[in-house]
């Protein structure tokens, strides 16, 4: 009983998409660990009828409000509303707003949805997205010299999803995966631009996730090399080796979450440059 997680709602209401109220919900609701959110999250709430249908959600199942609502108006509704029903509510956006206005000595432009503007670094980002999914696994090589950082590990090292992480900031990322025996990539030894890192876990980690990954493969795949430790070792071994003679930096991401292994890796780009 004493693992019994207590459930709460949590609603996180924005005028935008909804991702700032994401991330700071998940964040602090990661800080309570016998506790799990049940998030509601309303997208897009700009106009009274919008949000008068989010307060009665919130009224049917009463828990703590997240909301970046730039109209004040509507700011206020929702405050008068909670206090009235009796939950705590809070404007994520508006001490930071406040901090910056004080600190910058003018008032916000309070546009909703500002962080989303289709600027010069939002097609950026684009084009860095659409550069790592052309370069996912080792494809169209020929162009590793174009990208920002290229991710080297075994497989099951989680290169993909980082590279994706990456691009989703900007940085064009491609990914080659490290089979013992087979040679890399001439367009990957020969490229100058590139920061490449190495990604490596302990070979239990690495087997775990090879045997979940197997539970999806079909009869015919024999995977016992494939998840067997002394085998991975072997492959872990041989990845080290490389990354030492070519002086790849390495990151271990045993225990690292993806935020947390791009997080690495964007801090050793100006050192290396």
């Amino acid at each position: 009983m004493e693992n019994r997680k207590n459930y709460f709602h949590l609603h996180l209401v924005s005028d935008s998409t909804g991702e700032t109220l994401i991330a700071a919900g998940r964040a602090a609701a990661a800080q309570f660990q016998s506790s799990h959110a049940l998030e509601h999250v309303y997208p897009l709430i700009r106009n009274r009828k919008q949000l008068m249908q989010v307060l009665e959600a919130i009224d049917g199942a009463p828990g703590i409000v997240l909301y970046t609502i730039v109209d004040r108006e509507l700011a206020d509704v929702i405050n008068q509303r909670c206090r009235e029903i009796g939950v705590p509510c809070v404007s994520v956006l508006d001490p930071i707003i406040d901090l910056f206005q004080s600190y910058l000595g003018s008032p916000s432009r309070r546009r909703s949805g500002a962080q989303h503007v289709m600027d010069a670094e939002y097609f950026a980002r684009i084009e860095a997205l659409n550069f790592t999914m052309d370069h996912d696994d080792g494809q169209m090589p020929a162009d590793f010299d174009e990208a920002d950082v290229v991710l080297v590990g075994v497989s099951r090292t989680s290169k993909t999803p980082t590279s994706i992480y990456l691009a989703n900031r900007g940085i064009k990322t491609a990914n080659i995966p490290i089979v013992p025996g087979v040679p890399l990539p001439d367009g990957l030894l020969s490229a100058t631009k590139p920061l490449v890192v190495g990604l490596i876990a302990t070979a239990d980690r690495i087997a775990q996730v090879r045997q979940h990954r197997l539970l999806g493969t079909t009869q015919t795949f024999h995977g016992e090399d494939y998840t067997d430790r002394a085998s991975i070792a072997e492959e872990l071994k041989y990845a080290r080796s490389l990354c030492a003679r070519n002086n790849w930096p390495m990151i271990d991401v045993t225990r690292r979450s993806i935020e947390e292994t791009a997080a690495a890796i964007v801090a050793l780009r100006p050192r290396l440059r």
